[in-house]
C-alpha cells in the first residue's frame, strides 16, 4: 500500500504536517491472553459445551480466575475451610458436624458448590458480589458438567515433566518437519487449512529479521531469487545463524530479560559499567554456547570449581538490578530489594513463574508458599553487597572485578576494551560470602520483620531439591537443568517460538502458572522441550527447526473464513505478520542507507534524542548522566543494542515503540499502536538523515527517477514496487520537487538535519525531493513489518 501524503518541512519545525499518524503502524495490537484455548463455538456464535470436560483446559482456568482468591493455595486466606487446589481439599466434609460437601464427584444434588454458584441470594451466591467476580452461564454449566462427570482433578500441566509424544501422522503430505505434523493436526481439528508459502522476498525478509534483526540487502534478495536449488532457503538460514548479526540480535532480547542498563537507577541514576558483561553475552551466542552452560555461568559461574575469569564475568547477570546512592535510605531495606530482584528475575526468566507474588503471603494462585519464596531468596542472599552505596558516581558497588589489558589478552579476548576511555574497567559480579547470611521469612515481606529461619530449597510441586546438590546458586542451576525439572526447557523453547511466530505456544511467556495462558499446542511444546534438552541445549538447532518448518514459511495473507474462525491466528493457518521492534526500525534505516556501523561490543553510545530530556529530569547528583552528550562520527550509527540506557530516562524513540523499560526482567514486550509512533517515524532525525543518505545512494546508482525510487523501495521493503506504486511515488516525488522549488520547503535546513554529509555535487533540490520520497517509503506499513 502506498502512502500518498507528504512530509512538509518548515524552518525550526521538522514536521508541521504529521499525516503519517494515520499510517497503520503495526499488524498487531494489545490483547489479553485467551486462556480458553479449546472452547468450541456453536453455530449460533455462543461457546459450545464440550462433550467431555477436561480439568486442565475447561475447569482450571475458571476456578483459578474466580475461586482461588478465597479458595486457593494461600492457606491463610482460605474461606470456609474450603480449598479447590486439590481433590483431597475439594472433596472433604465441611461444617461443624462435617455433614455436607462442596463437591461430591458425580452427584450434583449433594455438591453444595453448585447451589452457591446458581443462587440468586446476594448473601449466598458465589463468587460473592463484593468480589466483583461473576461466573457466566457457560462457566456455571462447565462446572456442573465437570461434577456430573466425576470432578476429576489433574496436576497443573506445567508442573508435570514433558513426556515423549508420538509425532502425529497426518493424511496430507503438507509439511517439512515434525513441527508441521503437530500444527496440521490442530488445523484439521479446527476445520482450517494451511496457507501457501510466502513469496520468496517476503520469506527472506522475515527470516532475516527474526534471526539477525536486520533486513536482507538487495544483493541478498537477488541471489536468493536466482537460487533455484532445493536447499536454497536452508543455506540462507545456516548463513544467518553463523553470522555475528545473529549473536547481537539474540543478545538484544537477552538485555530485556537480564534488565540490562548503563545506569544504577533511582533518583541520582549514576552511570555504571556493565558493557563487558554484554560483550560476554554476544560472544556466548556467537559460539552457540549450550543453553544450560549459558544460564549456569550467569547464575553461578563464580561457584564453579576453578572458575575462569570469563565465568565470573558472566555472573554480572545477577547484578543488573537497580542500586541506590541516595543518602537517607535504609541500607538493609534496599539490600533486601536487590535480592528480591534477583529471585524475581530467576522466576520469570527460567521458570515462567511469578515468585514475587509469594513475598508477603502464600501465592494466591500457584502452589508456592511464602516459605518457598524465601527459600529461593536464600540462594541469592549471600554476597557482601551494600544496600546503599556511599559516595558519588565514581564509587563501584562491591563485589566487582577489574578488567585490564592483561586479562583481555589472556582470557577475555571478546571484551572490546580498546574502545573504552579507561584502561581498567570495573564490572559488578557475584562473590559468595565465606559464611552464608541467615535468611528468614520476612513477615509481610518487610526487610526488618524476621520470622522463621529458612535455608536454600525448592518447592516439591515443581521439583524437590535433589540430595547431594550444593545448597547454593550452583546447586540451584543444576536443579534448573535436572532432567525432571518440568519448566526450564518448556519456558526456553516457548520464548524461541515467541521470537519466530510473534506469540508463544503459551501466550503468557512470563507466566506458566495457574493464571497464565494454556498452551495452544501442548504436545508440540513438550516435543520441542525434549528435543532442545536432548540436543544438548542447542539454541541454533532449535531455531533452525522452527525456521525450516512449513508452518513458519506460510504467507500472511488471510481469507475471510480463516479470519472468522481464528482471528488471532492461534492455530497458525497463516504466517505471522509482526511489526518490527524498536531496535529493528532504527537499525533497518541505518542499514538500508549504508550508515550502519557494525562494530561489535564496547561501551554504549549516545545517538540522537530530543535535547534537554536528561537535563530536565536529572536528580541533581551530577555525574556523567546529568546531561546528554551526543556521540560523534561512526558512533552515532551503531546498532541500537549499544544505545546508552539510562533507567530514569530510557531512549524515548525506543520506548515509544514498546521497548522494555529494563527496570525489571521482561520476556515479552507490550504491543501497542499509537499516533506517537507515527510521529517518531516522521520526526526522528535518524530516519530523516537515513532517508537523505539512501536517496543520495540511489542518485549515484541509478540515472532515472523511476529506477531510483525502485532501488529505495526494494532496499526498504525487500521487494520491487509494481507499476502503480512506481507511478504514485514518482508523482509524489514531483510534488515534493515543486514544493522545494517554490521554497515551501527550506531545502538547506532540511538537508542539514543529521551529522552525515552527502556528496555536495548532487543537486540540492533533487536530493531534497528524493529524500522526502525515501522518508515516505520508510514510513510505509510494509517497511516496518517483518513480512
Amino acid at each position: 500500500m502506498i502512502l500518498s501524503n507528504w512530509f512538509l518541512y518548515q524552518k525550526n519545525n521538522v514536521a508541521k504536517i504529521a499525516l503519517a499518524a494515520f499510517i497503520t503502524i503495526g499488524a498487531t495490537s494489545c490483547k489479553t491472553e485467551n486462556k480458553y484455548s479449546e472452547v468450541a463455538i456453536a453455530e449460533n456464535g455462543t461457546a459450545a459445551i464440550p462433550d467431555v470436560i477436561d480439568f486442565t483446559f475447561h475447569v482450571k482456568p475458571i476456578i483459578s480466575d474466580r475461586c482461588f482468591i478465597c479458595h486457593g493455595p494461600d492457606k491463610n486466606a482460605v474461606e470456609g475451610n474450603f480449598s479447590m487446589v486439590s481433590p483431597e481439599e475439594a472433596y472433604k466434609a465441611l461444617g461443624e458436624n462435617l455433614d455436607h460437601y462442596a463437591i461430591v464427584p458425580g452427584d450434583t444434588e449433594k455438591s453444595g458448590m453448585l447451589d452457591r454458584i446458581y443462587s440468586k441470594d446476594p448473601g449466598s451466591i458465589m463468587p460473592p458480589p463484593e468480589s466483583n467476580l461473576i461466573l457466566t452461564e457457560y462457566e456455571k454449566t462447565i462446572l456442573k458438567k465437570w461434577v456430573e462427570q466425576g470432578a476429576e482433578y489433574k496436576d497443573h500441566w506445567a508442573f508435570t515433566p514433558p513426556k515423549n509424544k508420538n509425532v502425529p501422522k497426518t493424511k496430507d503430505t503438507w509439511g517439512n518437519n515434525e513441527i508441521d505434523n503437530f500444527i496440521y493436526q490442530k488445523l484439521e481439528e479446527n476445520n482450517l487449512q494451511p496457507s501457501e508459502q510466502a513469496p520468496k522476498e517476503k520469506l527472506l525478509r522475515r527470516v532475516y529479521f527474526d534471526l539477525t534483526g536486520l533486513p536482507p540487502s538487495t544483493k541478498d534478495i537477488n541471489n536468493f531469487l536466482q537460487d533455484t536449488s532445493a536447499n536454497a532457503y536452508e543455506k540462507v538460514v545456516d548463513k544467518l545463524l553463523a553470522s555475528q548479526d545473529y549473536a547481537e540480535n539474540m543478545a538484544a532480547e537477552w538485555m530485556d530479560i537480564a534488565r540490562y542498563a548503563d545506569t544504577h537507577g533511582y533518583q541520582d541514576d549514576f552511570e555504571r559499567i556493565m558493557w563487558p558483561w554484554r560483550d560476554w553475552v554476544i560472544n556466548a551466542f556467537n559460539k552457540n554456547m549450550p543453553y544450560n552452560k549459558f544460564v549456569t555461568d550467569q547464575l553461578a559461574g563464580d561457584l564453579i570449581p576453578d572458575a575462569s575469569l570469563e565465568q565470573v564475568l558472566a555472573t554480572g547477570f545477577n547484578r543488573n538490578h537497580k542500586i541506590t546512592y541516595e543518602g537517607g535510605v535504609i541500607p538493609e531495606e534496599y539490600r533486601v530489594e536487590y535480592v528480591e530482584d534477583r529471585i524475581t528475575t530467576f522466576g520469570t526468566a527460567f521458570l515462567g513463574l511469578t515468585l514475587e507474588c509469594a513475598r508477603c503471603h502464600d501465592h494466591k494462585y500457584d502452589p508456592i508458599s511464602q516459605k518457598a519464596h524465601f527459600s529461593f531468596f536464600s540462594f541469592f542472599n549471600n554476597i557482601d553487597e551494600d544496600g546503599l552505596v556511599n559516595g558519588g558516581s565514581g564509587v563501584i558497588p562491591k563485589p566487582y572485578i577489574t578488567i585490564t589489558e592483561k586479562e583481555k589478552n589472556e582470557v577475555l579476548d571478546f571484551v572490546q576494551l580498546q574502545k573504552s576511555d579507561i584502561k581498567e574497567v570495573p564490572v559488578m559480579v557475584m562473590q559468595e560470602m565465606k559464611t552464608p547470611r541467615q535468611a528468614y521469612i520476612l513477615n509481610r515481606g518487610l526487610y526488618d520483620q524476621h520470622g522463621e529461619k529458612v535455608y536454600p530449597d525448592t518447592p516439591e510441586t515443581i521439583l524437590a531439591y535433589p540430595e547431594g546438590f550444593e545448597r547454593n546458586r550452583l546447586g540451584l542451576a543444576k536443579w534448573l537443568f535436572h532432567e525432571d525439572n518440568p519448566l526450564t526447557a518448556r519456558v526456553a523453547v516457548n520464548r524461541f517460538w515467541q521470537r519466530m511466530f510473534g506469540t508463544g505456544i503459551v501466550a503468557s511467556s512470563y507466566d506458566f502458572g495457574n493464571q497464565g495462558a494454556l498452551p495452544t499446542h501442548p504436545e508440540l511444546l513438550d516435543y520441542l522441550a525434549l528435543q532442545f534438552r536432548d540436543s544438548g541445549w542447542d539454541t541454533k538447532k532449535m531455531l533452525k527447526l522452527m525456521a525450516l518448518s512449513k508452518t513458519y514459511q506460510q504467507s500472511t495473507v488471510i481469507s475471510k473464513e480463516a479470519l472468522e474462525k481464528d482471528p488471532e491466528n492461534k492455530w497458525l493457518a497463516r504466517g505471522p505478520r509482526i511489526r518490527l521492534s524498536a531496535e529493528m526500525i532504527r537499525d533497518q534505516a541505518l542499514f538500508v542507507s549504508g550508515l550502519l556501523n557494525k562494530e561489535i561490543g564496547g561501551p554504549s553510545v549516545k545517538p540522537y534524542q530530543p535535547e534537554g530530556i536528561w537535563e530536565e529530569t536529572t536528580g541533581g547528583g551530577g555525574g556523567s548522566t546529568s546531561s546528554y552528550v551526543l556521540s560523534e562520527g561512526k558512533d552515532l550509527y551503531r546498532k541500537s543494542l549499544y544505545t546508552f540506557w539510562k533507567r530514569t530516562v530510557p531512549p524515548p524513540s525506543m520506548i515509544t515503540f514498546d521497548a522494555a523499560s529494563r527496570d525489571l526482567c521482561s520476556v515479552k514486550r507490550q504491543e501497542t499502536n499509537t499516533p506517537l509512533q507515527a510521529l517518531v517515524l516522521l520526526n526522528d532525525p535518524q530516519l530523516i538523515e537515513a532517508a537523505r543518505v539512501l536517496a543520495a545512494n540511489a542518485i549515484k546508482k541509478e540515472t532515472s527517477i523511476e529506477k531510483q525510487i525502485s532501488y529505495i523501495f526494494q532496499s526498504s521493503t525487500s521487494r520491487l514496487p509494481d507499476e502503480t506504486e512506481v507511478t504514485e511515488l514518482t508523482n509524489h516525488y514531483n510534488d515534493m520537487l515543486n514544493r522545494v522549488k517554490s521554497n515551501e520547503i527550506n531545502t538547506d535546513e532540511y538537508l542539514a538535519i543529521g551529522s552525515y554529509k552527502v556528496d555536495a555535487s548532487i543537486t540540492a533540490d533533487n536530493l531534497a525531493a528524493l529524500s522526502l520520497t525515501a522518508h515516505t517509503i520508510l514510513n510505509l506499513d510494509e517497511t516496518i513489518t517483518k513480512g
